[in-house]
């Protein structure tokens, strides 16, 4: 695999993201019934997007793979009531870099971190259902399957701080 590295970005930074979430929207369009803005681009909440250079614990990271940037992968603070966790919001991978293992890495090096993580994905997306349940099988800390409310298209997992 090649060397990989997951570098925090500075609120300069986020026309890159901007720009890097525009290929997320576009392949998660079919399943999310988005249709593009009249200026041929997919809608992007710019107050949210500020959200993660402002807001403690939120964050957006790029995804280097040989000092190249191979994705991107958005942190955020849970607001669901009860859940104290942090939330792999969203990660994507390039084409070019998918099937490398760079993303399943990424989401085992965060994971890995300290405190609770909330790890969610599309039920009706089976690449993400796949990839979810690839990283789930290779935590070396707890997770299990909770239900949420707030989005019955979601499947939902709480990683705990727990060691196995």
């Amino acid at each position: 695999m090649l060397p990989i590295a997951l570098l925090p970005t500075t609120a300069d930074q986020a026309p890159l993201i901007r720009n890097l979430y525009q290929f997320y929207s576009y392949e998660s369009s079919d399943w999310e019934q988005e249709d593009v803005e009249v200026d041929g681009r997919f809608y992007i909440h710019d107050e949210h997007l500020q959200r993660y250079w402002q807001d403690e614990g939120w964050s957006a990271h790029l995804v280097l793979a040989d000092g190249f940037i191979a994705g991107f992968v958005l942190v955020e603070r849970s607001e669901l009531p009860g859940i104290n966790a942090l939330e792999l919001a969203d990660l994507f991978i390039l084409k070019k870099y998918r099937r490398q293992g760079i993303g399943q890495a990424v989401a085992l090096q965060l994971l890995a971190g300290e405190g609770d993580w909330l790890l969610r994905c599309y039920a009706q997306d089976p690449p993400a259902v796949a990839f979810c349940k690839a990283v789930l099988a290779n935590l070396s800390r707890p997770a299990q399957a909770i239900a949420l409310d707030d989005h019955p298209e979601l499947l939902n997992f709480l990683v705990t701080g727990a060691r196995h």
